[in-house]
């Protein structure tokens, strides 16, 4: 995927997957939307999850480091609202 985006541009992509992680490890540890329903939850977190693969994807990124960004996409996958 070639981008045409400015550093501005990445900055707050990468501050946009900032809030995504935040979301999404709120939302598992129960934290966040914990009176939602179950479906509520699970659609949140995969919304969020897709949102940050495609984010990652993109190939004008600089030296950002994507640790974070890999558990919560890993924990995301994993996790199956009850």
């Amino acid at each position: 995927m070639s981008e045409d985006r400015t550093a501005e541009e990445c900055a707050a992509d990468f501050t946009a997957m900032g809030h995504s992680i935040s979301l999404i490890t709120d939302v598992i540890a129960g934290d966040a939307m914990a009176e939602e329903e179950a479906a509520d939850r699970q659609d949140c977190v995969d919304r969020n999850v897709a949102h940050l693969e495609l984010m990652k994807a993109k190939d004008d990124w600089g030296s950002e480091d994507f640790t974070a960004t890999d558990s919560a996409i890993s924990a995301g996958k994993g996790y199956t609202a009850s």
